[in-house]
């Protein structure tokens, strides 16, 4: 019986591990349409989301062609392109932009795992400055609590959240955000009445949705919680990467008060190297007028 249930066991967890190995390579793209009055001239993003530094063919082949079929207006990059535990290695995210921003303007904000590179300096040195200016001369967008204009009616935000709010859940309720958090960031949205602008932002952790739409964010692209692993149906993701176990911003598309927010599945994975029924995710938004 207990050999039965052993054997059971471990023909499972071996079923598991492959099917995980074929989803990790095999990524989705999955389209949004969102319609505001804000818009003036239909457009189109693609928005990349936690890579870490995984590759879809040799030099993300797949991905690239992918991103080139639907021919984007603008790719937006949300963070954790590389994995920085320990290590210093930012070749493969490196090598996908310069090839990205040979085709199409890039506009690219920070996660985590970018931001370490800065909070753990005498790890990582200046391979944050490094990689950020490398970056700039590609002619990539580069967003550190910063706001550029994306054509005439729209305007996209870079937000860099404090090492708190990524504190593990496990051992630490998640801080509250004080309510001019953005303001001081970032500055309040500009524009008003008929001169306002379409905000998106670029925000990793989706887990302060309701302070981004108070903001004053129309769209927010994050991304952080790989999906939340495993996903069951009907129940979601498993646990993200602070240890937060069902909880619903794992990745989906969520609305509060008119304000929109996409949550990717992210390209890639680190630490917990597993995805089941949670295929990496390439998003593509259509902005469309009212």
């Amino acid at each position: 019986m207990i050999k039965g249930i052993t054997t059971a066991a471990t023909f499972g967890a071996a079923v598991c591990l492959a099917r995980s190995e074929y989803e990790k390579k095999r990524f989705s793209v999955e389209e949004t349409c969102i319609r505001s009055d804000k818009i003036l001239k239909d457009k189109t993003l693609v928005f990349l989301s936690d890579l870490h530094n995984n590759e879809f063919g040799p030099g993300n082949r797949r991905l690239l062609e992918a991103i080139r079929r639907v021919n984007p207006d603008a790719v937006l990059i949300g963070g954790d392109m590389m994995v920085c535990k320990g290590r210093r290695d930012v070749a493969v995210p490196l090598e996908l932009v310069k090839r990205l921003a040979r085709d199409f303007p890039v506009y690219c904000g920070n996660g985590n795992h970018e931001n370490r590179m800065v909070w753990e300096r005498e790890t990582y040195g200046g391979l944050y400055e490094e990689y950020r200016d490398r970056l700039k001369r590609m002619g990539v967008i580069y967003l550190e609590n910063g706001t550029a204009p994306w054509g005439a009616d729209t305007e996209i935000s870079g937000l860099d959240l404090g090492q708190r709010y990524y504190r593990k859940a496990l051992f630490e309720k998640l801080d509250p955000m004080p309510p001019d958090y953005l303001v001081r960031r970032l500055g309040r949205v500009r524009g008003a009445g008929r001169e306002e602008k379409f905000q998106i932002l670029l925000a990793h952790s989706p887990m302060y949705f309701k302070d981004y739409a108070a903001w004053g964010a129309d769209l927010t692209l994050s991304g952080h919680f790989h999906g939340g692993t495993i996903r069951i149906p009907g129940l979601g993701g498993v646990m993200t990467p602070q240890y937060q176990f069902f909880i619903p911003w794992c990745a989906g598309d969520f609305e509060t008060d008119g304000k929109r927010m996409i949550v990717s599945r992210g390209l890639g994975t680190h630490s917990i190297n597993i995805r089941l029924n949670n295929r990496p995710q390439l998003v593509v938004v259509r902005l469309k007028k009212q």
